[in-house]
């Protein structure tokens, strides 16, 4: 009876440790934060192809919180599609920001949101002018280009049910297909957008004042682990106090 007693109170402590090792845990035993990002998204995650490095405003939220950690910062090379799939296969510790969907929170953990925006839609500017406005995308003679696994795609499909609908998959970008005249109309989000516009004087913002689908960003993190949330949640707090995430976002001209 003892022994089975003993053996017992082994499997139990054991699986105890089990349930609490958590991701924050391992970044602080191996002294390295791991963070997805896709590289593709000017102003918030762009690998420049001069420097071979990332920059943008979700890249110095990842440094600042290595930092603040104490820990190594890797960024991990990821893409649209698959950047749910990869941070609950543990590949990366958390993910720069996404916009915070039902869909990805069935399957991964969301952080607090810092930072919110809306949908446009970019055309040439010589289109400007005979597309008009939002509800003239929707028929038949437009085309209409997305990346494959962002929100924009499922968005394109509800708002614009009549117009041809391009997808196209990482590393290649929604707006290349409207700046070759493959696609009438691309969809992302106005501080991307308006990120283009400045790379790319030939592309103009259809709904400029009216972004649709207003959405929140968040960082995407393992779902279970609720004491890694809890601390990025923290982290986050902290940070809006002290005005950081406001000051990188003027940085980057968010």
């Amino acid at each position: 009876m003892k022994l089975i007693q003993t053996l017992i109170v082994a499997i139990t402590l054991s699986l105890s440790s089990l349930v609490s090792a958590s991701t924050l845990d391992d970044i602080m035993k191996t002294g390295v934060l791991k963070v997805g990002t896709t590289g593709d998204f000017p102003g918030w995650s762009y690998k420049n192809p001069d420097t071979n490095e990332y920059e943008g405003y979700d890249i110095d939220v990842a440094k600042k919180l290595a930092e603040d950690m104490g820990v190594d910062l890797e960024f991990v090379a990821t893409d649209w599609k698959n950047l749910v799939s990869g941070v609950v296969a543990s590949k990366y510790h958390m993910t720069s920001s996404a916009s915070i969907t039902a869909k990805r929170a069935l399957t991964a953990g969301y952080s607090n949101s810092y930072y919110g925006t809306g949908t446009v839609a970019m055309t040439l500017t010589k289109n400007l002018d005979s597309i008009g406005s939002w509800d003239n995308i929707n028929n038949d003679s437009t085309t209409v280009a997305v990346t494959l696994g962002t929100v924009f795609e499922n968005e394109a499909k509800k708002s614009f049910p009549d117009a041809k609908l391009v997808m196209v998959e990482a590393p290649a970008r929604e707006y290349q297909e409207v700046l070759s005249g493959r696609a009438d109309v691309s969809l992302t989000s106005k501080v991307d957008a308006m990120k283009l516009i400045s790379l790319y004087p030939e592309l103009s913002i259809i709904n400029l004042d009216e972004p649709k689908n207003a959405k929140l960003f968040a960082i995407l993190l393992p779902r279970g682990d609720q004491e890694w949330i809890n601390f990025i949640n923290h982290w986050i707090a902290d940070q809006k106090n002290k005005g950081f995430f406001s000051q990188t976002a003027s940085k980057f001209g968010l």
